[in-house]
């Protein structure tokens, strides 16, 4: 018996969404907790495992990205998924470090608080009809922010390198293109959100 034509397109649209890109960003997520319980015990097993599980969870979000540019099979669920699995994955990490000492408070409340103003600020743009592109800063913020951590939950010397003071070096880099991100994302809404007023003001005066 053939299946209803609603029921099959339904059915391809589920497939759609849990495609491979899509597993691995969910799998981001699920890495989420076993990074936080690895850091519960913060001596060097618990610190290297943290750092492995943080580092393969990272590499999947190379991963997703080829993959669904290959396969042409990027989808609405995915664009929220990617993102949100990065922002929640790195920052759940940066949060875990604080009690430990190893970041201080303050840069974390910096990373974070840019993270909420730029989400903010997309709900605005996108209720607002504007496209603004994705620039490559923000990548380089992700993969810095990401190998400053890896460095920052390894925490300890191995084969004579002081894996806390390589984290916190590459965490000021970080630190530097996050906020110039962040302005650069600022500065093209401005921009986009100025040609649509004139075009507003243009229609209107018509």
């Amino acid at each position: 018996m053939e299946k209803p034509i609603g029921v099959a397109t339904q059915e391809n649209r589920r497939a759609i969404n849990w495609n491979v890109p899509n597993l691995l960003s969910f799998f981001r997520i699920l890495a989420i907790p076993f990074v936080v319980i690895c850091l519960f015990f913060p001596g060097p097993l618990g610190s290297f495992l943290a750092s492995l599980s943080f580092s393969l969870a990272s590499l999947t979000d190379l991963l997703d990205g080829y993959i669904a540019r290959q396969q042409k099979s990027e989808t609405a669920i995915g664009k929220l998924l990617d993102p949100l699995a990065d922002k929640l994955l790195i920052n759940s990490a940066f949060i875990m470090l604080i009690p430990l000492g190893r970041i201080p408070a303050w840069v974390v409340v910096l990373i974070v608080g840019r993270e909420v103003a730029v989400t903010g600020l997309r709900g605005i743009a996108s209720a607002e009809g504007l496209v603004i592109a994705a620039s490559r800063w923000g990548k380089a913020k992700t993969v810095f922010q990401s190998i400053s951590l890896i460095g920052l939950l390894l925490h300890y010397e191995y084969l004579g390198i002081d894996f806390h003071l390589l984290g916190m070096m590459i965490l000021w880099v970080a630190l530097v293109i996050t906020f110039w991100s962040g302005f650069d994302y600022f500065n093209k809404f401005y921009r986009e959100h100025q040609k649509y007023s004139k075009r507003s003001k243009v229609k209107g005066e018509r």
